[in-house]
């Protein structure tokens, strides 16, 4: 049991850390004329055409959970539309921070729906992930963190919708198999996006073909299929709020991916704020009451 707990913890890193470098890949893809959404209804897309037919009958043997497995698609399907129209349209370190308060979100949700209470410590460990979000993307003149127009409602939206992904993964637990609730992922996902691109046609319509584009494409659906997965499989093995602070981790990765990969120097605040959240996710295993 314990050694399930830390490949559950494991899945759960690697998630945080690939989402932590997603960014780049998208961020060429935009340069190569690829936009941010097209590009993650392509990425989303593929696995489920490619594998998802598989689980078709899977899907309707648990047809009974059809409630939860249909929140789990539909909100991890607008927290990806939320968040890429909140960053295309608005200021993207204000829509990020709003998007960053998910643990708030995925606190309350698992409190009303799964019955998790937090002891003290847990209490603490979600004000020093927030405060570290905080202290890395807040800015003195954006003002405060209150969203002031759509693009900032978009990502508010998109943080609790993830945070409601969570819940409804670990709702779920053991009763469906991690492969078909990352098939309803990629589902909701799929359709979403679509939908947003009938907002957005000239995502499509003004898409760049190329070879390069294509098989980084590839690439980062055959990557977000897996991190789907470990996600699933992550959430379904630990409380809703300690996974909410070990996805806060994708952000140190996306300063560090940063530094590295393009020269963008990481200032003392993201410093401190890093430190926050790597201290906040060490003592997340003991958020829970006994």
């Amino acid at each position: 049991m314990k050694m399930q707990r830390l490949v559950a913890i494991a899945a759960l890193l690697y998630s945080a850390i690939s989402w932590g470098l997603f960014w780049y890949p998208f961020r060429l893809l935009e340069g190569w004329g690829v936009g941010g959404l097209a590009a993650i209804f392509i990425a989303y897309l593929l696995p489920l055409l490619g594998i998802g037919w598989w689980y078709g009958k899977a899907l309707w043997q648990v047809r009974r959970h059809w409630l939860w497995l249909t929140v789990l698609g539909f909100a991890s399907g607008w927290s990806n539309v939320g968040y890429v129209l909140g960053v295309l349209e608005g200021e993207v370190m204000r829509v990020l921070l709003l998007f960053y308060l998910a643990p708030l979100w995925t606190v309350l949700l698992a409190w009303v729906f799964l019955r998790e209470r937090l002891s003290t410590l847990g209490w603490w460990v979600i004000v020093l992930s927030l405060g570290g979000a905080m202290v890395m993307l807040w800015q003195p003149q954006a003002g405060l963190p209150l969203p002031a127009n759509v693009a900032e409602w978009l990502g508010l939206s998109a943080g609790m919708t993830f945070a409601l992904s969570v819940v409804a993964g670990r709702h779920l637990g053991d009763a469906v198999s991690d492969w078909v609730k990352t098939v309803a992922v990629w589902l909701g996902v799929a359709v979403l996006t679509g939908v947003g691109l009938l907002f957005y046609p000239q995502q499509i319509t003004g898409m760049v073909y190329s070879w390069d584009a294509a098989w980084l494409l590839l690439g980062l659906a055959v990557a977000i299929a897996l991190v789907t997965y470990a996600v699933q499989y992550g959430v379904a093995r630990i409380p809703a709020s300690q996974s909410s602070v070990i996805f806060l981790f994708e952000l140190v990765v996306a300063a560090i991916a940063a530094y590295w990969l393009t020269h963008e120097r990481m200032v003392l605040n993201e410093w401190i704020g890093a430190a926050m959240i790597l201290t906040a996710s060490l003592f997340s295993g003991r958020m829970q009451q006994d």
